[in-house]
């Protein structure tokens, strides 16, 4: 059972002044000044391995959900640490997108609640029964400025059999080409960390083939900045192998110490974004303060 109910959430969110969400804290964000301070229910509702769906509180621990799921043999791609809803809200794929896809595309179906205080349902339990506007990938990435997640229902996926980090200073991009569904490839300018999945025969078949070190995981990742760029054009950002930067070959994300060159947003995406947010809290009442786009 979720702690607080959705529709106790709802309450605590009201219908007037401002009122921004809390979670763990991993992801950043928080109090800005006087609001309201609220956080989203927790809890596992339901884990329907049969229809590989878990549904779950916003407030709830990543790793929690993780480990119910282990137990029967699926996992769900968010990025770890932290609560699921604060995941979605912040909306960056985990670094297995290029193997597992956006981070989008998890979230199923929402109950969330809207800057008038209502409970408001997007999506619905599978995708062909969805019609109309797709509000479940508005809301990801918004950063609570569109609505607060309440409860979730996300998209689970098997468990592999075995999954392995491996190492090489081959280049990533022949990687990419050759090396059969990879599921993660990540490169510094002169190293290259790439984990696939699979049977175990079939896991050392590709090391030996590829040239491949195992390793206990990934880089650490730089956290200052995040880039991102179109994936044809990550070799531009050079071969220096200084550290600087760990990017993710094939999605065009790039983690690093330094901001973005010419990151400011267009006029045009500004400009809807605003009519957005004004549509959905005209009073500007949601994590005032906090800009998605930033």
């Amino acid at each position: 059972m979720l702690q607080p109910s959705v529709d106790e959430f709802a309450a605590e969110v009201g219908v007037t002044g401002p009122v921004t969400i809390v979670g763990s804290g991993t992801r950043g964000g928080g109090p800005v000044g006087d609001e309201v301070v609220v956080s989203a229910p927790s809890g596992i509702e339901r884990v329907d391995a049969a229809e590989m769906v878990v549904e779950c509180g916003a407030g709830t621990a990543v790793a929690e959900v993780q480990a119910a799921l282990a137990d029967v043999g699926q996992t769900v791609s968010l990025p770890s640490g932290g609560t699921v809803g604060g995941a979605l809200a912040v909306g960056h794929s985990d670094i297995t997108r290029l193997g597992h896809g956006a981070l989008r595309d998890v979230l199923l179906r929402t109950r969330y609640v809207s800057a008038a205080g209502h409970v408001v349902t997007a999506g619905g339990a599978t995708v062909k029964n969805v019609s109309g506007f797709d509000l479940c990938r508005l809301l990801v990435g918004s950063r609570g400025t569109l609505g607060f997640f309440g409860d979730v229902l996300l998209r689970t996926r098997p468990l592999a059999p075995d999954s392995r980090w491996h190492q090489t200073d081959g280049d990533p991009f022949e990687l990419l080409a050759t090396v059969y569904r990879p599921v993660s490839i990540l490169w510094n300018g002169s190293t290259t960390w790439i984990r696939i999945d699979g049977d175990p025969a079939d896991l050392d078949a590709a090391a030996r083939r590829h040239r491949l070190q195992r390793v206990a995981g990934p880089p650490e990742l730089p956290t200052a900045h995040r880039w991102s760029v179109p994936p044809s054009t990550l070799p531009s950002i050079g071969r220096t192998g200084d550290g600087g930067f760990v990017a993710e070959v094939g999605v065009g994300v790039v983690h690093h110490t330094e901001p973005q060159p010419d990151r400011a947003v267009n006029a045009p995406i500004r400009t809807l974004h605003e009519r957005l947010r004004h549509e959905f809290d005209p009073d500007a009442r949601l994590n005032p303060g906090v800009d998605p786009l930033a």
